[in-house]
Formats: C-alpha cells, structure tokens, sequence
C-alpha cells in the first residue's frame, strides 16, 4: 500500500488549528526524544498530555494511561487535536483503533514510526494522517504564528 503524507500547506494548517496534542509514549525522561520534542511543541504554546501508563507525570502535565482517559480529562468542548505517537510501528495499529473509536481528527507517526496499513486504515475513516515525520521539524518550518 502506498501513503502519501498530506501535502506541506495541509500539514502548516494543521499545526496553526490545532492546540492540544496528546503523546503517545512520552517519556518523563529529559534526555528521550519525546520528552525533547514535547518541551519544545509546548514553548511554541501547544497543550501537551502525556499517554503512558507507566508515568505519573510529564512536563508539568499529568500523564494518562490511555487517549481516552487523556480525552475525558479535558472541559467541555476541547478535544485533542493530533495524537503524536513514539512507540514502535508494531504498536500503531491498535493506536489507530483507539483514536478511530474516539473520533480524533489527526495522528502523527514520529520518524521512524510507519504502519501504511494502520495509516490507511485512519485516513478512510477520515482521520488526517502524518507518517515518518518529526511533529517538531514540521511546526519549526511554520515558523512564526502558528498557534
């Protein structure tokens, strides 16, 4: 199956709509990459929640064991807007059910991360969906404004 990300426009509008992203593996672990790329996605001003059941805690957010649990902590009328995901591409597919279940509008695949197959799965359900990427990488190219 061939995937195609969405084209460099689509990603930019994404970034500059979207306000909170949950994170799929984040670590509490400062040199880990997640934890990097979390800290910076929050300086540009996004709201960071930490998915991962083995975590108490994340840049100054509390950490959920699942993206429903992180979604039902939010008021009324927010809803997660990209699912950014660092766990191994073996574990995607079941991520994709999840955020397919909650009706999420975006997943993000860190680089590295590819599942073509779960990917595709999520983008005929509707889901926009960003693969082999860096979420950081892509929201410093936007530049300035983005959120």
């Amino acid at each position: 199956m061939r995937f195609e990300n969405p084209s460099p426009a689509e990603i930019e509008s994404l970034l500059r709509k979207a306000r909170t992203i949950a994170v799929v593996g984040l670590s509490d672990r400062p040199h880990r990459t997640s934890h990097g790329v979390s800290a910076a996605m929050q300086r540009f001003g996004y709201r960071i929640l930490p998915v991962n059941p083995l975590i108490r805690e994340a840049l100054g957010e509390p950490a959920f064991p699942t993206l429903a649990a992180a979604e039902a902590s939010l008021p009324a009328g927010e809803r997660i807007d990209i699912v950014d995901v660092f766990r191994r591409s073996e574990h995607v597919a079941g991520i994709v059910d999840e955020c397919l279940a909650l009706g999420l509008p975006a997943i993000w695949l860190q680089e590295g991360v590819v599942d073509a197959a779960a990917a595709g799965r999520a983008r005929a359900a509707g889901m926009t969906v960003v693969m082999d990427r860096c979420l950081y990488k892509d929201r410093a190219r936007v530049g300035a404004g983005g959120t």
